[in-house]
C-alpha cells in the first residue's frame, strides 16, 4: 500500500535575515491530552509576516497581529471541554484538544489539518493513502473552525477524505450548505443566502433602491455578493456601485460577538451522524442542524451610530431565517426602525398610482421616469412596471386612472328628450287617423267619401297609418328580442298594406278617366282589387317570414364605443332588411306611375294628383334614409328610422286624406251628389272639346294654306267659307261629345265615381 508521508519538518535558510525555523509543536497554540482529541482552527494572529520578495522555500512565515477576539474564542472552547472533563456526563472518558493559529492564511490551515489527519499513535506524523478510511484512526476526532469561509472550504476538502467532522462558528458562505461537494461540513450559523436575504429585505422594507455593495475580496465576499445581487434584483433595487476590498482587514472600532460556546459532548463512534442529529436548548431557544448542516440561527440587525465621536452599535430587531420576518423586542427600537424609511436612498420618485414607470435599456431599471396611464389602462399600486388593460367589453378607463369604471349601457330611453318628441309626433298622428275616422263615418254616403274607395278601404288605410305610427314604439326603450322582431315586421306588413290599397285607387282612378279604349281594356283585366291588396301583402308577408325563420334580428351589445355599451337591434340580415324596404320601394313607384298618370283628374276630385306627392314624399324620405342611417352610430341610431317612417306616414296620410277633410268641413257646397255630376260633366265636355278645337284649328291651317288670292274680295270669300266650315265641326263634335258623355255618365256612377 502507497503512502503519503508528509513530515512537518523545516527547512533552514541560509539568508542572515530569513526567520528562525519552526518545529511542528511551535504552530500548536494549546494542546491537551485525552481519550478522544478535538482539534481546533482559530485565526488568532491577523495576517502572516510579509516578504519582500516572493518565497524561494516552500517555509511558513511567522504571524503577526494578535486578534484579542478570536483568542477568548479558542479560550471558550477550552472553558468549554474543560467544563465537560470536570462534570459526570462523561465518566471515565476525557476530551482532550488540540488547536492551532491559522495566522488567517489557507496555507497554514492547511498545515494544521495535515496533522489532524495524520494517523493516531504512530511515531511519525504521517496520513496514509487508503481506498477506504473506515477503519483509519486519525489524531482527532473533529474539528471546530476555522473562522473565515475562504479558509473552511479549502479544509473542509481535505477533511471530506475521512468524513471527519467539521464545525464551523463563523463561515457563512452559501457554498458551504452543498452536501455534495462538503459531506461532513456543520455550522452554528446560517448560511449567507439567508443573511442576504434579510438584508435585502430590510432594504426594501425601508424603501430603498439605489444602493452601494462593500464586499471583500475572499470567498466568502464574492459569494454573498453574487447571492445578494440575485435578492435585490427580484425585489427591483438597484446597484449604484460595486467596491471589493482586500480581505482580512483590521478594524480596531469594529468589535465583534463571541459567537455561542459549543456545550454538547462529541461521541467516538458515528460522529458525523449523531451531531447532524444534535439538538440543544439555550435560554428556551431550540437549535439543530438541518439536512444542508445549517444551524437554524438568525441575526442580528444593528444599527450603527456616532454620538460624540463615539461609534455606538445597538440592537434594533431580530431576523427570523424560517418566517423571513423581523422581530422588534420594544417601542423604542421599533422608532428606529421606522426611521429607517426617512432616509432617501432612491434614484427617481416613486410612481404614484395611475402611472408606470418608463426605462430605456441603457439606464438601470431604478432610474425611470413616471407617465400617466393611456385610456382604458390603470395602475393601482405604486412603481408599478406596466398599466393594466381594463375588459374593453365591459369596463374603461381614463388617462392616469387608478381603477377601471364599469361602462354605461345605453339606449334610446323613454326620458330622452328626442325619444319623446318623436312619441309626441306618434301620437298626434294617431289622433289625426281616430279623427279623419271620425269624419268618414259621419260622411259615408257623400261623394268624396264614395269616389275615395268607400269607407272599408279608407278604414283599412286608416289603420295601416295607426299600426306605422304604433311601430315607432318598438324602437324606444331597452331592445328585446321581441321588440327587435316586431318593429320591422310591423311596420313592414302595414305599410305595404298600405300601399297596395293606394295602388288599388290609383289602378281605380286611372280606369275611371280614361278615355283611351286600348287603356280602358287594359286596366280592366288588370283592376281585380282583393287579389291585389291580398297578393302585394302576401308577398311582403313571406319575406318578413324567411327573415324571421332563418335571420332574426336580436338584441346586441356594442362595445366598440370607449365609454358606454350601446344595446342595440342587430337586424339579423342586411340582405332581408333591405329586400323588405326595396319591396314596398317597388310597389310604391308603380303606384307613382299609375297616379302620374291621373293627375289631370277634376279639382276638388284629384286624388291622384296628391297621391303622386305622398309617393314623391316617401321617396325623398327613404332616399334621404339610406346614407344616413349607414353613417350614425349609437344610441340615436333607431331615432334615424323613426323620422323615416314618421315622414312617409305622414306625408301619405295628409296627401291622400286632409284634401278630401277639406272638402268635407270647408267646401260642403261641392260634396253633393249634383256638384259631382256637374263636374264630371264639365271635365269630360272640356276634354271632348279640347280634342274637337284641335282638330278644327288642324283643317284651318290647311285651308289658309290653300288660298292664293290677295284680293279683299277673295279674303272675304274665303273667311266667309272658312266660318262655315268650323261651325259645322263644332256642331259635329258638340252631338258626339253629347252621346259619349251619355254613355259615360251611367258608368261612372256604377263604379262609385
Amino acid at each position: 500500500m502507497a503512502l503519503l508521508i508528509i513530515p512537518m519538518t523545516c527547512f533552514g535558510s541560509t539568508l542572515a535575515i530569513s526567520p528562525p525555523c519552526q518545529t511542528p509543536d511551535d504552530f500548536v497554540a494549546a494542546t491537551s491530552p485525552g481519550h478522544i482529541t478535538i482539534g481546533g482552527l482559530f485565526a488568532i494572529h491577523e495576517k502572516m509576516l510579509s516578504s519582500e520578495d516572493y518565497p524561494r522555500r516552500p517555509e511558513i512565515q511567522k504571524c503577526v497581529g494578535f486578534e484579542i477576539s478570536i483568542f477568548l474564542q479558542a479560550l471558550a472552547m477550552i472553558h468549554s471541554i474543560e467544563m465537560i472533563n470536570n462534570s459526570p456526563l462523561l465518566s471515565g472518558v476525557t476530551l482532550g484538544y488540540e488547536i492551532y493559529d491559522t495566522c488567517t492564511e489557507v496555507t497554514v490551515a492547511m498545515a494544521a489539518t495535515l496533522r489532524f489527519l495524520s494517523k493516531l499513535n504512530c511515531s511519525r506524523e504521517i496520513v496514509e493513502f487508503k481506498c477506504d478510511y473506515s477503519s483509519y484512526m486519525p489524531r482527532v476526532k473533529a474539528v471546530i473552525g476555522a473562522g473565515y469561509s475562504e479558509i473552511t472550504m479549502a479544509v473542509s476538502r481535505m477533511l471530506n477524505l475521512q468524513l471527519m467532522p467539521q464545525v464551523s462558528y463563523e463561515s457563512t458562505a452559501e457554498i458551504l450548505s452543498d452536501k455534495i461537494r462538503f459531506p461532513s461540513f456543520l455550522r452554528t450559523v446560517p448560511s449567507d443566502f439567508y443573511q442576504t436575504k434579510a438584508m435585502a429585505h430590510l432594504i426594501q422594507k425601508s424603501g430603498w433602491n439605489w444602493i452601494g455593495i462593500i464586499a471583500t475580496d475572499d470567498d466568502y465576499g464574492r459569494l454573498a455578493l453574487n447571492t445578494f445581487t440575485v435578492q435585490t434584483a427580484a425585489n427591483n433595487v438597484c446597484i449604484a456601485f460595486k467596491e471589493v476590498l482586500p480581505a482580512f482587514l483590521s478594524d480596531n472600532t469594529i468589535e465583534v460577538r463571541i459567537n455561542e460556546t459549543l456545550e454538547k459532548i462529541i461521541a467516538e463512534a458515528q460522529l458525523l451522524d449523531v451531531l447532524k442529529n444534535v439538538t440543544f436548548t439555550d435560554e428556551g431557544n431550540s437549535f439543530h442542524f438541518d439536512a444542508n448542516g445549517d444551524m437554524n440561527t438568525g441575526y442580528d440587525v444593528v444599527l450603527w451610530k456616532e454620538i460624540d465621536g463615539h461609534m455606538t452599535i445597538t440592537k434594533m430587531a431580530q431576523y427570523d431565517l424560517k418566517n423571513d420576518v423581523f422581530i422588534i423586542t420594544d417601542q423604542e427600537t421599533k422608532n428606529e426602525f421606522r426611521n429607517l424609511k426617512q432616509i432617501q436612498s432612491k434614484c427617481s420618485k416613486e410612481c404614484s398610482p395611475g402611472q408606470m414607470k418608463k426605462t430605456t435599456r441603457s439606464q438601470h431599471i431604478c432610474c425611470y421616469e413616471c407617465v400617466n396611464c393611456p385610456e382604458n389602462h390603470y395602475s393601482n399600486q405604486t412603481d408599478m412596471d406596466h398599466c393594466l388593460l381594463c375588459n374593453n367589453e365591459t369596463h374603461w378607463a381614463p388617462v392616469r386612472s387608478t381603477r377601471c369604471f364599469e361602462k354605461e349601457v345605453e339606449y334610446l330611453n323613454w326620458n330622452d328628450s328626442l325619444a319623446i318628441l318623436l312619441l309626441s309626433l306618434s301620437l298626434l298622428g294617431i289622433l289625426f287617423v281616430l279623427a279623419i275616422g271620425i269624419i268618414f263615418t259621419r260622411n259615408l254616403n257623400t261623394p268624396i267619401v264614395k269616389s275615395s274607395g268607400g269607407l272599408l278601404v279608407c278604414y283599412v288605410i286608416l289603420l295601416c297609418h295607426f299600426l306605422n305610427f304604433a311601430s315607432t314604439g318598438f324602437f324606444i326603450g331597452e331592445p328585446q328580442d321581441f321588440t327587435c322582431k316586431t318593429r320591422q315586421t310591423l311596420f313592414g306588413v302595414s305599410f305595404t298594406l298600405c300601399i297596395s290599397c293606394i295602388l288599388m285607387k290609383s289602378l281605380k282612378i286611372l280606369l275611371a278617366f280614361s278615355f283611351d279604349p286600348k287603356l280602358q281594356n287594359f286596366l280592366k283585366c288588370l283592376y281585380k282589387p282583393i287579389l291585389i291588396i291580398f297578393t302585394c301583402t302576401g308577398i311582403q308577408v313571406v319575406i318578413c317570414t324567411i327573415w324571421l325563420i332563418f335571420a332574426a334580428p336580436a338584441v346586441e351589445e356594442n362595445v366598440s364605443l370607449p365609454r358606454v355599451i350601446i344595446l342595440e337591434c342587430e337586424e339579423g340580415s342586411v340582405l332581408a332588411f333591405g329586400t323588405m324596404l326595396g319591396y314596398i320601394a317597388i310597389l310604391a313607384f308603380i303606384c307613382f306611375i299609375f297616379a302620374f298618370k291621373g293627375r289631370k283628374l277634376p279639382e276638388h276630385y284629384n286624388e291622384a294628383k296628391f297621391i303622386t306627392f305622398g309617393m314623391l314624399i316617401y321617396f325623398i324620405a327613404w332616399i334621404t334614409f339610406i346614407p344616413v342611417y349607414a353613417t350614425t352610430f349609437g344610441k340615436y341610431l333607431p331615432a334615424v328610422e323613426i323620422i323615416v317612417i314618421l315622414i312617409s306616414n305622414y306625408g301619405i296620410l295628409c296627401c291622400t286624406f286632409f284634401p278630401k277633410c277639406y272638402v268635407i268641413l270647408c267646401k260642403q257646397e261641392t260634396n253633393t251628389k249634383s256638384a259631382f255630376l256637374k263636374m264630371i260633366y264639365s271635365y269630360s265636355s272640356h276634354a271632348a272639346s279640347s280634342l274637337a278645337i284641335s282638330h278644327v284649328s288642324l283643317d284651318s291651317t290647311n285651308s289658309s294654306i290653300t288660298m292664293t288670292d290677295p284680293s279683299s274680295g277673295g279674303r272675304s270669300a274665303a273667311w266667309q267659307e272658312g266660318k262655315d266650315l268650323q261651325a259645322q265641326a263644332f256642331a259635329h263634335i258638340c252631338r258626339e261629345n253629347a252621346t259619349r258623355v251619355s254613355k259615360i255618365l251611367p258608368r261612372k256612377r256604377i263604379s262609385s265615381i
